[in-house]
């Protein structure tokens, strides 16, 4: 079944992922360097990847002693020494965001959020789901329908993962399946949402909601944290990505992510069809997910372009989808091979 152990934890047949990177140990001192890091974080990984099918098949019990320091505590500190340098995104702009040094993100050291709210308009398997939507972002879509939080046009809230640690527990308690990581995008927040993630005691799994151009450092940390990878796979091996979004080297970094995700945690690809990209885009991006991550691979084929912000910037971009346009993603995706296909969920990019 699709994201079967998504289910088990929403029905507390097991455990979420940051739960369990709480009871792994881990041995490390805030002077260590990163490489020295790195190498723990290379064998916690593994006794991560031994606990958890323990913990999901009942001969390991969940409630063991919390270790001095965790595999979570490990991935904090990774992620703090990161942002010395920031590289947490493919662009490796560097800067000291501890410092509050800015990057392409525009986003600093202090968690700044747009808005929080359980949303019915994910996919079925998602909903109601629990959106922390945060500012910033790491690519520029000249059709961005979320182009209000990406370049920093509202005015954010800004939260302490403590704060936002009991926002989380809200939504649970309120009755959201999970805790969707968005935007924007989540990825210059990592820090953030790791350190967050450290204070809740919900059993609730955390869906990863990105563009998926993120560095492989970035996926690294995921891994053990993310149960649900809600990955954007926008753009075909052209240049369209770079044309349009300001992503160079986007289907290399994006493909990788996806091989990545699919090691580590549970899939569901979102495909946005753009008008006049079907045979540039589309039908690429759909082979490759048929060919590398699987025929069952839970996919949502979107539908609902609509011209937004910068989008009269191109001409291709500047109408909505036509019918015939529709009903050859459809074909494509049906030549790929594709059992596992949605195409009713709405999200605003």
């Amino acid at each position: 079944m699709s994201l079967a152990r998504y289910f088990a934890i929403t029905e507390n047949k097991t455990v979420a992922k940051f739960l369990i990177a709480k009871k792994v140990a881990a041995n490390f001192t805030s002077t260590d360097s990163l490489e020295t890091l790195w190498q723990q974080h290379t064998k916690c990984i593994q006794d991560f990847l031994n606990l958890e099918p323990q913990l999901d098949s009942g001969t390991a019990s969940f409630l063991r002693a919390k270790p001095e320091k965790s595999y979570l505590d490990l991935k904090i500190q990774i992620a703090n020494e990161i942002l010395q340098r920031c590289h947490l995104c493919s662009r490796q702009c560097c800067v000291n965001r501890l410092t509050d040094q800015l990057g392409y993100c525009g986003c600093g050291n202090t968690l700044a959020v747009s808005s929080i709210f359980a949303h019915t308009g994910e996919e079925p398997e998602l909903v109601p789901s629990g959106t922390v939507f945060t500012m910033g972002c790491t690519i520029r879509c000249r059709h961005c329908q979320n182009w209000t939080i990406s370049q920093w046009k509202e005015t954010p809230l800004e939260y302490t993962p403590k704060e936002l640690a009991a926002e989380v527990e809200n939504l649970h308690t309120t009755g959201c399946r999970n805790i969707n990581l968005v935007g924007g995008e989540p990825t210059p927040w990592l820090k953030h949402w790791l350190e967050t993630f450290a204070y809740v005691n919900a059993n609730v799994p955390v869906v990863w909601n990105s563009n998926a151009y993120y560095s492989p450092q970035t996926a690294q940390l995921l891994a053990g944290f993310a149960d649900v990878y809600l990955l954007d796979f926008k753009y075909g091996p052209g240049n369209c990505a770079e044309r349009i979004s300001d992503a160079p080297n986007y289907w290399q970094v994006c493909t990788q992510n996806l091989l990545e995700a699919k090691k580590y945690g549970e899939l569901l690809v979102r495909v946005l069809v753009l008008p006049g990209h079907l045979e540039c885009c589309t039908k690429p991006i759909l082979k490759w997910i048929a060919d590398n991550l699987g025929l069952n691979t839970r996919v949502n084929l979107m539908f609902q372009y609509r011209p937004e912000w910068r989008a009269n910037e191109l001409t291709e971009l500047q109408r909505r989808l036509t019918k015939t346009e529709m009903d050859f993603a459809l074909r494509l995706a049906k030549e790929a091979g594709l059992k596992n296909l949605a195409n009713q969920a709405v999200k605003s990019y």
